[in-house]
């Protein structure tokens, strides 16, 4: 069980603070059924109500700060999102995100990333899809490694993006070979 206070990651809803844990007082809810209140980091009055005792919420600590160190440094090692059926992709992205696992965000922004500097080669854009889909993966991943940090969302996208921009240019110049 978590703490008032405690730091989470919701899901695909990404970091939320933990800010009471109280039981609803609405008709029809068992009056005994603890409920956390979450409240998103990233959306300015947003509040999410999840039962305590709630087996399917995907719902983890934030990250300690040796296990972002390792996640960093892995970087270079995590898989892109490997899936040629683009219906499939969408779904694979989907599931990542829906895991709450900093590991597949890691992947998403990996796998789309690639796809971007492809594309703009070729002079397309990215499908608004797949662009919604980085821009989700970005905000949590940078949003969970700022408050592990004690640093600035942005901070947090120049410690992601020193260690996976040189590997993606080099797997971008081996494509075009």
């Amino acid at each position: 069980m978590f703490g008032k206070g405690d730091y989470v990651v919701y899901g695909s809803t990404g970091v939320c603070r933990i800010e009471d844990i109280t039981v609803m007082d609405m008709e029809g809810v068992p009056k005994d059924r603890l409920y956390y209140l979450l409240c998103p980091l990233g959306q300015m009055g947003g509040r999410i109500f999840t039962p305590v005792d709630n087996p399917k919420a995907a719902m983890r600590s934030v990250l300690v700060r040796e296990e972002a160190l390792s996640l960093l440094e892995d970087i270079p090692e995590i898989e892109e999102v490997v899936v040629p059926n683009i219906k499939l992709r969408e779904e694979k992205y989907k599931e990542c995100a829906r895991s709450g696992d900093s590991r597949d965000w890691v992947k998403i922004i990996k796998t789309l990333y690639l796809k971007r500097q492809k594309r703009i080669r070729e002079g397309k854009r990215l499908p608004a899809s797949d662009e919604r889909y980085l821009k989700m993966a970005e905000e949590n991943l940078f949003t969970e490694l700022s408050v592990v940090f004690g640093e600035t969302q942005e901070e947090a996208e120049r410690r992601v993006a020193e260690r996976m921009l040189a590997e993606c240019a080099d797997k971008s110049q081996m494509a075009e070979m």
